[in-house]
């Protein structure tokens, strides 16, 4: 869970972990709900920045267009007059599945609100920033980490509401795979892919959301790495067919990364898929030995096709929000 909310501060850090997209629950939309998605909030890579009160607007760092952007819509809609220096020290990779966008735009959100002594709005400020249109585990991760399962769109929804949480097991390991040649489909080209697919059937959603909620769900309660490897890897193998088309044919939009995450799954590793767009992949590991294990069987194929293999700690809570002084924004 965030921290409570502070009077004015100096400067404010926020640390926002990136996110693996599991797979869309119910891509049919029958039951007057569509999407739905199952998440999980992972400590690397992570978005951190910085604010401080300036003379001018300005910032610095990876993606600090695109930063200033929404700090510009912030300070118009929540009327402030002064003017902020961002400093970005790191940035999630955009357009690799990681949820870049949604934790940025609530980084440079809840940033200003704590340096100015605001109340935190998570969901109104992902709809002004425009984040969170199909998918509401951004939101989640943000606010409490750990694995988290939003209900979708209805009709009167502004931001898919979170259904379910639990802890990732502190011991389990995840396994990422990053094709840093590669980017996702996003912006137009995304919108483009979902209206040029055909209709999901109805049959399809009930095995996932069946998945999701009596074997993956439970089994992360259990610790039962197996069956929650299981169901993540058949929900992966139901999207990742359904989105093909749109992918040049194929479940992985990398193929590099598809035989990676393949040789991993070969080596022992659980619950393998794409998250989101891609390129990114991911697998899990019961242990941090395990997963040194399988990673260093298949980081030498993986650097030869130019990939990278992080081993990451699932990430129990959510964004961290520091008031401090200057010095870490200098």
């Amino acid at each position: 869970m965030l921290a409570e909310d502070h009077p004015e501060a100096a400067s404010v850090t926020v640390t926002a972990p990136a996110r693996l997209h599991l797979g869309f629950l119910d891509l049919n939309g029958g039951l007057g709900r569509r999407f739905g998605s199952i998440g999980l909030a992972i400590e690397r890579p992570a978005s951190r920045l910085s604010i401080c009160r300036s003379a001018t607007q300005e910032a610095e760092g990876p993606e600090a267009e695109r930063a200033l952007r929404h700090l510009a819509k912030l300070t118009n809609h929540l009327g402030l007059r002064r003017s902020y220096r961002l400093k970005i020290h790191e940035a999630i990779p955009a357009h690799a599945g990681l949820g870049s966008g949604t934790q940025l735009a609530l980084a440079v959100a809840s940033a200003l609100r704590r340096l100015e002594g605001l109340p935190l709005a998570i969901p109104s400020d992902a709809q002004l920033l425009r984040r969170g249109a199909r998918s509401g585990i951004g939101l989640g991760v943000f606010e409490h980490g750990g694995l988290v399962v939003d209900g979708g769109r209805g009709g009167q929804t502004m931001s898919p509401p979170l259904i379910a949480r639990l802890e990732f097991p502190a011991e389990w390991r995840v396994l990422v795979v990053l094709d840093p040649q590669s980017r996702g489909v996003h912006g137009a080209e995304e919108q483009a892919a979902f209206a040029g697919l055909g209709e999901f059937s109805a049959a399809s959603a009930a095995e996932i959301c069946r998945l999701v909620l009596i074997k993956a769900l439970p089994a992360l309660a259990e610790r039962d790495i197996g069956s929650f490897g299981d169901a993540i890897t058949r929900v992966q193998e139901v999207v990742g067919d359904y989105f093909a088309p749109a992918q040049g044919g194929a479940p992985y939009a990398s193929a590099a990364v598809a035989q990676i995450v393949n040789e991993l799954r070969a080596h022992g590793a659980h619950g393998t898929g794409q998250s989101s767009w891609g390129p990114t992949g991911f697998a899990f590991a019961a242990s941090p030995a395990e997963a040194r294990r399988v990673a260093g069987l298949a980081r030498d194929n993986a650097a030869s096709l130019g990939l990278g293999v992080l081993i990451c700690k699932g990430v129990n809570r959510g964004a961290l929000i520091e008031s401090g002084a200057l010095a870490g924004i200098r």
